[in-house]
Parts: C-alpha cells; structure tokens; sequence
C-alpha cells in the first residue's frame, strides 16, 4: 500500500516527571508523536519499528488512528525515563533504561512512501550504513538529530547531549533535517537559530526545520522562517518537534515551506495544550491557523 510518510525508529515506554506534576507512564518515542499527528490530519501513515512482540499494545494507538504498523522482533524494548527538574520545559534529565537495538537495512521491506522520516530518540537506532542504505534505494529521506545527539552511557544508561562527530556525513545523505534549540546549539556552537540552521544546511541538507520553545524556524533554499507558537500552555510539551515535525511534511507533500511551517506551528499549539500525542482533527488546525504567522528572517 502506498504511503504518504514512513516513520522508523523505536516505539517505547515513557516515564515522564513533570516540574512538580505527577508523573506519567505511557507508549510515547518520536515515531509514535510523528506518526499520530501526520494520520490525525489525514496523512496515509506507516510506523515500522523494533520492540519486544510482548509489547505489541503500545502500537494499538497508532492503528487506531489509521497508521500501518509493522513490528521487527526484538529482545527488549526501549523504555525512557524523561525528568524535568525546573519550569524550563526545555530543561530535561533522561535516562534510557531498556533498549531495542539498531534498525538494519535488511528488515526494511521496499517501501512506496513519499517521504521516509528516520525518527530515533537516542544514538542506539541508526547507524551510517543502514543510512546510507536507505538514501541509496532513493526515498524522500529526512532525520531527527536528536538521534545522535542523545548518547546512552553504556554503564549508567543516562543520556547525555554531545557534538557528533559524523553530523555532516549524517546531514549530506538528508532531503530534510530536525533539530531543537540545544541540538542546534551543541553541534555547530551557535546560539542564533538562523545562523544555526544556515550551517547545519551548507552540510548539504536543503531543509533545515529547528524548534525552540517560542516556535519553529526553517532554512530552505537560502530563506530563514519563523513561525511563532500561539499555545496557552506547555502541559504537553514531549512530543513538541515530534509533532511540529509531522505537521512540517505532511503539509509539506503540497504547499511550499512558508505554508508547511505555519501549519506545523498551528499543529503543535495545540499539541502543547494537552498531555500526549496530537489527538485534534485538521479542522482544529485549520482553525488555529487564523491566528498563526510566518516571516521571512533577513
């Protein structure tokens, strides 16, 4: 069956303690943000991910909604425990006490997807060569940073955010790259979005999407974007460049990146305003559009 996105990556179990909240446990991972928002706005959508078939349940959700899903046996699965210590939503200690192993070329099948996302939530999914394989069977390929900026500690399993040595090896093989404000930060030193992005694009990516907590910027053909947030609250914050991810390529399947990006921005205001996964309609987000804007950065 054809696809319009195909999100790989670990599907897994989240342990999230909120600045003086409760803590809350549930099927959570970039793959499951992504994949529930782009087919809650209509987008034909496929997951296919690596965890234990004991674990098969925690993909319920996304079949529910629509998403095709298929399940590479693995001997564990991935299980995140996420804190956040202050009111600083982007302020987070993470630890990844379970994991499901790395992604491999040959459990892929040939997949008619318009768009490939590689949505991994620490260094333990992708590797070069799996990437390099995807890129050579020609698909629409975009990647989460946050795949390699987030490494595990062998010993401690607690997640650390560093430089990557291969980042434009990474970046080149990409027709569209992720990243939020600390990723963009720790791997070219910029503390300027704008600048950030018009780096990490002369590594030879065309798309360039980076969040921060006031909104998304995008770098596409040599233009700067920003599109504020329009949220009443941060509740839901996990899953923000997940979802504003997902909103960017589904609207960017048919509109140009101005567009996409106002419509990713709409799309996540409203994720942020309730826990979990994006559970709106694209009625809700055409709505929200009315007061959401773009503008081109000099």
């Amino acid at each position: 069956m054809p696809h319009d996105i195909t999100f790989i990556g670990h599907v897994c179990l989240d342990r999230i303690a909120p600045y003086q909240g409760q803590e809350q446990v549930a099927p959570g991972s970039a793959v499951l943000c992504g994949a529930m928002a782009a087919a809650r706005i209509g987008c034909r959508t496929a997951v296919i991910t690596r965890m234990a078939p004991a674990d098969d349940g925690y993909l319920d959700p996304l079949r529910a909604a629509g998403v095709d899903c298929l399940l590479v046996p693995a001997p564990a699965t991935t299980e995140m425990i996420v804190i956040h210590p202050s009111p600083d939503v982007d302020e987070r200690e993470m630890r990844q006490v379970k994991n499901a192993g790395f992604m491999q070329a040959d459990e892929i099948p040939t997949l008619d997807s318009r768009f490939v996302h590689l949505a991994g939530i620490t260094d333990r999914e992708f590797d070069l060569p799996f990437m390099r394989a995807m890129r050579q069977r020609g698909y629409s390929l975009s990647v989460d940073m946050q795949s390699f900026v987030r490494q595990v500690d062998e010993d401690s399993r607690v997640i650390s955010f560093a430089d990557v040595a291969d980042k434009a090896a990474i970046v080149s093989l990409m027709d569209r790259v992720k990243l939020d404000v600390v990723e963009a930060e720790i791997l070219t030193g910029q503390r300027d979005l704008a600048r950030a992005a018009a780096m990490v694009a002369d590594w030879g990516c065309p798309e360039v999407v980076i969040t921060r907590a006031d909104g998304v910027l995008a770098r596409v053909e040599g233009r700067t974007l920003f599109s504020p947030f329009t949220n009443r609250s941060t509740v839901g914050r996990t899953g923000r460049g997940d979802t504003t991810f997902a909103g960017y390529m589904a609207r960017r399947l048919s509109e140009d990146p101005a567009e996409a990006l106002r419509f990713a921005s709409a799309l996540v205001s409203l994720k942020m305003e309730r826990p979990g996964p994006f559970a709106g309609t694209l009625d809700d987000v055409l709505e929200r559009l009315r007061e959401t804007t773009v503008e081109e950065q000099a």
